[in-house]
């Protein structure tokens, strides 16, 4: 269309992706909380990754009990329930890169471990075994061009292919926070509406299902305010 004699591009289309987390493992077990202390300091940022986000592609019959792999090992095998709510308060989405994320559970493991002498030597009931994450991506047949377009198809997106756009997307993205925000910025008043009602989403603390419906339900809301007005 034009705009004062200026030929402006329609919005691109928005490619639906799909993905894998792959687990692999770093070799590296720990079995005292000054260990897992240890660890932290020297692993890599992808096993910080995915074990903090890693347990949301995991298949579960019932909801966990903590949404990260330390604060659950923390309570399931050192038995420290004070510690493990203090780490699965961490919310990865409030931090603007991975290594600030481990800045600040090593400092909640510091002030545990200056409280409670014993856990410096106490062994776990399990080690804890260090994992990184890899993803894999894949392309898929689905494009579309219009909000309205991708709300239609919300509800039947795999919940890695929303992993992937709206969780790792913000590895790719952390200016846009999530691939369709990035996309919607083509959408004048109605993607500025969309994107900052998805900027606060937090996905942390949910199921991807629980993420799914919440995303569709902001498309509707607003699409529908878009047309009634």
């Amino acid at each position: 269309m034009e705009d004062g004699g200026i030929t402006q591009d329609p919005p691109s289309e928005f490619a639906v992706k799909d993905c894998a987390l792959l687990a692999i493992a770093t070799g590296r077990r720990v079995y005292t909380l000054s260990e897992l202390r240890s660890g932290l300091e020297s692993v890599g940022d992808a096993s910080i990754y995915h074990h903090f986000w890693g347990g949301l592609l995991q298949p579960r019959f019932v909801e966990r009990e903590y949404n990260n792999d330390f604060a659950a090992w923390i309570q399931h095998s050192l038995r420290d329930a004070k510690l493990a709510e203090r780490v699965a308060m961490l919310d990865p989405r409030e931090y603007p890169d991975l290594s600030e994320l481990r800045l600040d559970l090593l400092e909640i493991i510091d002030e545990r471990l200056d409280e409670a002498d014993y856990l410096h030597w106490m062994p776990a009931a399990q080690p804890f075994q260090f994992m990184r994450s890899q993803i894999v991506v894949f392309s898929t047949d689905k494009r579309v061009s219009t909000p309205e377009a991708l709300l239609a198809i919300l509800p039947t997106l795999p919940a890695s292919s929303l992993f992937y756009h709206f969780i790792d997307a913000r590895r790719r993205v952390p200016e846009a926070g999530d691939d369709f925000s990035a996309w919607l910025s083509d959408f004048g008043e109605l993607g500025h509406r969309l994107r900052a009602r998805l900027a606060r989403v937090d996905p942390y603390f949910v199921t991807l299902r629980a993420l799914r419906d919440q995303i569709a339900s902001i498309f509707a809301e607003e699409l529908a305010g878009n047309h009634a007005a």
